[in-house]
Formats: C-alpha cells, sequence, structure tokens
C-alpha cells in the first residue's frame, strides 16, 4: 500500500450539482429579513427582483430579455418551455449525454411531435453541428453536457437570421462559460451549479422573440398551471418581475443573492469563466501526464470547463473488461469519500464509468491540487486490490 498524500483539499466538495458553496460561505452571512413573510410582500417582491436584476447584471443579459424564476429547478424551466413553444414549426433535437437524451424523450414520446429530428452523439463527442437547420427549424441543445463533460465551442453555427427558436439549456455552462446570447432565444439554468445556490429553483431567459412565439402560438395540448406564462394570449410579465408562478424558499433566494453579489466581488463574468478554466486546466494538465486517466471528451475544443468527466484508461484494466473498470472507478470513489477527501466524484449513472470533478467557480485551484495526488493513490490501491483478486 502507498502512503497517504500530505496535503488534504480543504473542502472536499467536488459534486456536479449541487455544487460547493462559494469560499467564505457561511449561513451567518444570509440575510433573513425576507424569512417568514410573505413572498408576495413587498418586502419579499423586492428580494425576488433583486435576484433577477442581479442575474441579469453578472450574466450580461441583454436588456431586452425577460429573466424569470420558476419551478423545478432547470428542469422546471426546460419542460415549461418545451410543452409551451414547441409545435408552431419543426424541430432539430440535439442530444450527446443523459439530460439531451431527456429533452429528446419529451419531445418525442411524450409531445410526439412529427416533426422532431434528433441529432446525437457519443458520451465524448459533439453532433455534427452542420446538420443543424437553426434558419428553418428550432433547436433545443444543451451548451454544456453535465454528463459527458463536452459542450459546444461557441455559437458560430447558429443562423443570425434564424426563423425558429433557439433553445438552450445552459445549467452547467451558465456563469462559467460565455453564453452569446445574441444567438439564443431561451436560455435556462439552476441555482445550484457554478454558482453553488440552492436546489429547486430553475432560471428562464426569453429573447423578444420567444416572448412572441408565446403570445401568438398555442399548443395543441392542455398546459398545467406550473407551465403557463400567458394570460389571455399576453405575457404574464409578473413572472419576470419576482411573482413567482408557485412559493419560492426565501431562504434559497437569499443564499443566489450572497452567491451573486460574491460573484461581483471578484469580477464578475469575467472572472467566474477564468476562475473555472483555471480550475478546469488543473484537472487535465494532471490527466495529461497520468496514463491511467482519460477525458471523456474527445477533443480538447469542447472539453467542458465545469463537469469534467474522465475514464480509466489503464490498458491493464481496460484489458479485464467493462466490469473491472466499473469496479476501479467505483472503488476510486468510495476510497475518496471514506478519506473525506472528495465526495460525490462518481460519473453520472447514465454516463459510461468513471470520475467527474466539478471545477466550477466555487471550487478553489488549490483543493483541484489537493486533490490530484489522492487519485493517483486511491487508483493504485484498486489497481493493485483488483491484481490480488485475480
Amino acid at each position: 500500500m502507498t502512503d497517504l498524500p500530505n496535503a488534504r483539499p480543504r473542502a472536499p466538495f467536488f459534486s456536479s450539482g449541487p455544487c460547493a458553496k462559494r469560499p467564505g460561505w457561511s449561513l451567518a452571512n444570509l440575510k433573513t429579513e425576507s424569512l417568514g413573510r410573505s413572498h408576495r410582500a413587498k418586502l419579499g417582491k423586492a428580494r425576488l427582483k433583486l435576484a433577477i436584476d442581479l442575474t441579469r447584471e453578472v450574466l450580461d443579459v441583454p436588456a431586452d430579455y425577460r429573466i424569470g424564476i420558476v419551478p423545478a429547478s432547470d428542469t422546471g424551466a426546460v419542460e415549461m418551455v418545451l410543452w409551451s413553444m414547441l409545435g408552431a414549426r419543426p424541430v432539430d433535437m440535439l442530444a450527446w449525454e443523459s439530460f439531451g437524451e431527456g429533452w429528446v424523450t419529451d419531445v418525442v414520446k411524450q409531445l410526439k411531435l412529427p416533426d422532431a429530428r434528433v441529432i446525437n452523439a457519443p458520451y465524448g463527442e459533439l453532433p455534427d453541428l452542420s446538420q443543424v437547420d437553426t434558419k428553418n427549424r428550432d433547436v433545443v441543445f444543451t451548451w454544456n453536457g453535465t454528463t459527458s463533460g463536452v459542450r459546444v465551442p461557441n455559437a458560430d453555427w447558429i443562423a443570425a437570421d434564424r426563423e425558429g427558436l433557439t433553445i438552450c439549456d445552459a445549467t452547467s455552462a451558465a456563469f462559467a462559460q460565455k453564453l452569446d446570447f445574441s444567438k439564443l432565444d431561451v436560455v435556462t439554468f439552476s441555482w445550484q451549479k457554478v454558482l453553488g445556490g440552492e436546489a429547486a429553483h430553475g432560471m428562464l431567459i426569453l429573447s423578444p422573440r420567444a416572448v412572441e412565439r408565446l403570445e401568438t402560438y398555442k399548443p395543441a395540448w392542455p398546459l398545467p398551471k406550473i407551465f403557463r406564462m400567458t394570460k389571455g394570449g399576453k405575457l404574464i410579465e409578473g413572472i419576470f418581475e419576482g411573482e413567482t408562478i408557485n412559493t419560492p424558499s426565501m431562504l434559497a433566494v437569499e443564499d443566489y443573492i450572497d452567491a451573486l453579489e460574491w460573484a461581483k466581488s471578484i469580477g464578475g463574468l469575467d472572472a467566474l469563466v477564468a476562475k473555472a478554466a483555471a480550475n478546469a486546466k488543473v484537472i487535465l494538465d494532471w490527466v495529461a501526464k497520468t496514463p491511467w486517466i482519460a477525458n471523456l471528451a474527445k477533443d480538447p475544443a469542447t472539453a467542458s470547463n465545469t463537469s469534467v468527466c474522465l475514464v480509466i484508461a489503464d490498458p491493464d484494466i481496460v484489458a479485464k473488461g467493462p466490469q473491472a473498470v466499473t469496479q476501479v472507478a467505483k472503488g476510486i470513489t468510495s476510497a475518496l469519500e471514506k478519506e473525506g477527501v472528495a465526495l460525490d466524484i462518481g460519473a453520472y449513472r447514465d454516463a459510461p464509468p468513471g470520475l467527474r470533478i466539478w471545477c466550477g467557480a466555487t471550487v478553489e485551484q488549490s483543493d483541484l491540487e489537493a486533490l490530484t495526488p489522492w487519485l493517483d493513490w486511491a487508483f493504485a490501491q484498486e489497481k493493485a486490490k483488483l491484481a490480488k483478486a485475480a
């Protein structure tokens, strides 16, 4: 057995959601005046509106785009859009990981849209974006594949003169990757990703073109109350001014505000993107010099800087087959959790077996630097166990 590494991460939180809280976070830092009050009271609405305004400021959202707080995390935000907007024209569905596949299921099997076209790729790769007809069709895609570690490199493939809508699930990209809002009509994300907020609340950002779709198109199917964004053919503007569809957790709202104010204090979006990039570089540099591990993302140009997904590449273990690979990957995550060094770093359940290390802006670079020797240590233990068992 090899000796334990000397240094330990200060914070062992490398989960891809909910993600680590910001450095210096404390429950005592949160304002509590809104707690125990109605979210529809003047104070509650003001705090919800502040969360929206800070989101616009930090993300640099155009002034004519609406921003709303909606139920059920990023999933709720995406579902609202799929069920409210799709069906007006043909749609291209892009899928290269679990959540994109989930949206395909909604559209193809639940909504049963006859003009839905699925363009997919295996884990670790992007679909051929040149196949996407953004000029004439709607398109639904994830900007960053949380469970595959693969992201679109930019929005150049989206037509500037498009007639359809671009619907972007950006939950593990927002605040860590630059989103080109001029090419995006709908953007969704959740608080528990890059800013380390609490779960259960989603954010919905709509371009004027998306609002026009809502006000001029009525889907053929009924919509439940929490999906309805129009009344009498007009957008319910209150949703985008702090009047939420259902009751939000004001404690979670205050936590999100705290995260946004921290983001501003370190330099805003540019600082957040730079921090995530520097964090990811720690892991990717280690991967480049470590023979037993590899990035699931095949093309470095499309590799995520937030949800970095890794696979076991050691030839001795790979030769033993998928069961051995799975055993080693699970053994590493179990050993590091037992040591209190890294929590929740296993690959997503539908993804290839391996590791997933969150590198978003609330993670400290020094913690990632301290983590890599422990990954090597844990791998050595698991490989030795496998050899002994044989």
